[in-house]
């Protein structure tokens, strides 16, 4: 899935839209994704200017929008202006890598079970063969009126 098809998939736009490529789909099980971390994200010009690391919460939030795409795809949704995909938990969160410009991080999602509306995803992401952050996510999709 290249990014004009993750553009109609993920309500996310720059500078916050954080998945570039979607390399493997198998739906309603699992996905792999791409983010090519680069010196341009906003992010790095404080954090930290002479070291620049990506966030954690960042990394967590490019899991979390891999694994929007496996979800709607798996309820057949396509999001549109009233169809959101909300955080609703994060457990388990290990931060093992620093994440650096230039770096390729690799996101891993698993959908482990969708029950009362709530979905929760076991998600990893690597950079080479090294894990970089791993974190059970819990999301909910809602419509708004």
């Amino acid at each position: 899935m290249d990014i004009h098809e993750i553009l109609k998939r993920l309500p996310h736009r720059y500078p916050f839209l954080l998945v570039d490529r979607v390399l493997e789909l198998d739906k309603g099980k699992r996905i792999l994704a791409v983010k090519n971390v680069t010196m341009n994200e906003p992010f790095f010009t404080g954090h930290f200017p002479n070291r620049p690391v990506m966030p954690g919460v960042m990394m967590l939030e490019a899991l979390a929008q891999a694994a929007a795409i496996l979800a709607f795809d798996d309820v057949g949704v396509m999001p549109d202006d009233k169809t959101v995909f909300y955080f609703v938990g994060i457990d388990n969160a290990r931060f093992k890598r620093p994440v650096e410009p230039g770096d390729q991080l690799m996101l891993h999602a698993s959908l482990e079970r969708s029950r009362a509306g709530i979905v929760k995803f076991s998600a990893f992401a690597k950079v080479g063969d090294t894990v970089a952050v791993s974190a059970d996510l819990m999301c909910t999709m809602r419509r708004i009126d």
